[in-house]
C-alpha cells in the first residue's frame, strides 16, 4: 500500500563522499558519487518514489538540509561519513526531523579503526547498512520504503 503521492526519499552524503572514485579504492571502490546518484535514482524509480540527493562537506549544511526534510521528505537515507563518529548536531537534527532514518556506509565501519565503531546515528535509525559498497544505498532505500508502507498498512 502506498500513499496517494509518491514517497519522498532524501539521500544525504557527508564529508569526502564527493571524492568517491578518487580516494581509497580498496575501501570505497571505483564508483563515484555520480554513480551513487544514478543508482539511487534508478532504485527510487523502481520503488515509485521521488528522490532528493544531497552531499556536503559541511556539518551545518547537512543539518540545514535535514531540518528542511521535515517538510519535503518521508524518509532519510544518510551516509554521515566521518560525521557518523563525531556529530551530535546531525543526530539532533535527525531526531528533530521526525522522519524514519536508515544509515548507510559503503565500507564496513565495524572492521575499521576502533574510533569508527561508534555511530551517533545508529541507535536512532531503523537500521544500518554497512560494507556492501554503493549497492547498500539501494538496500537502505528499499528497507525504508518497506517500513513506510508497513506503517500505512497498519493504520486503521
Amino acid at each position: 500500500m502506498s500513499p496517494s503521492k509518491p514517497w519522498r526519499i532524501l539521500v544525504l552524503n557527508g564529508p569526502n563522499l564527493n571524492m568517491l572514485g578518487k580516494r581509497e579504492a580498496s575501501l570505497y571502490g571505483h564508483e563515484t558519487l555520480a554513480d551513487v546518484e544514478v543508482l539511487c535514482a534508478a532504485k527510487a524509480a523502481q520503488l515509485g518514489a521521488q528522490l532528493a540527493f544531497y552531499q556536503s562537506n559541511y556539518e551545518g549544511a547537512l543539518v540545514e538540509r535535514i531540518q528542511q526534510a521535515r517538510e519535503d521528505a518521508d524518509l532519510i537515507v544518510i551516509n554521515p561519513a566521518a560525521y557518523t563518529h563525531t556529530s551530535v548536531a546531525i543526530r539532533d537534527a535527525l531526531l528533530a526531523a521526525e522522519k524514519p532514518v536508515v544509515e548507510i556506509h559503503i565500507s564496513n565501519i565495524h572492521k575499521r579503526e576502533p574510533f569508527r565503531h561508534h555511530s551517533y546515528v545508529s541507535d536512532i535509525a531503523l537500521g544500518q547498512v554497512v560494507g556492501l559498497g554503493i549497492r547498500g544505498y539501494a538496500y537502505a532505500m528499499e528497507a525504508g520504503i518497506t517500513h513506510l508502507e508497513s506503517q500505512v498498512a497498519s493504520k486503521p
